[in-house]
């Protein structure tokens, strides 16, 4: 497995990390929008998913809460936009915060694309997240849940 991170790229607000997989990109593409699939990697390490309506193979809505050992929760949802099997799922994104009311909306794309020799590429950006903060919080959050994905693949 070959391991690129290229952001946070502070000057969009964006964050971009990129996995190589030796796994056929279908195989990739369905472990990242599936629901028995995502249940195993969705989420930083240390984090439980408590409560989820997470399917990102289709359009429509979805949302996961995730707790921490100390029991403290993290609501996030948003809606699938598109779904382009086996190359591209998009999807918003919302945290929510103690009132249950859904904060600044931003984007996730998930890109699956061959190398060439029969493994996957996987680009996640997320996008138009408000600061710096959120940038450096969502980079951490997504490496250590590509690190679930890793073990997954």
């Amino acid at each position: 497995m070959t391991d690129t991170i290229d952001g946070p790229d502070t000057s969009t607000q964006d964050v971009v990390i990129e996995r190589h997989f030796p796994v056929d990109p279908a195989r990739v593409f369905a472990i990242v929008t599936q629901p028995e699939h995502l249940a195993d990697w969705w989420g930083p390490e240390g984090l439980s998913l408590i409560d989820t309506m997470l399917d990102l193979s289709r359009a429509g809505p979805w949302q996961s809460t995730m707790m921490n050992a100390d029991g403290a929760r993290y609501k996030v949802s948003g809606r699938v936009v598109t779904v382009d099997p086996p190359r591209r799922v998009e999807f918003t994104w919302g945290w929510h915060d103690a009132d249950d009311l859904r904060g600044h909306e931003s984007r996730v794309r998930f890109d699956v694309s061959g190398d060439g020799n029969g493994g996957a590429i996987f680009r996640l950006t997320h996008m138009a997240l408000p600061d710096a903060e959120s940038v450096a919080n969502h980079t951490g959050g997504w490496t250590s849940s590509m690190r679930k994905l890793e073990r997954k693949t």
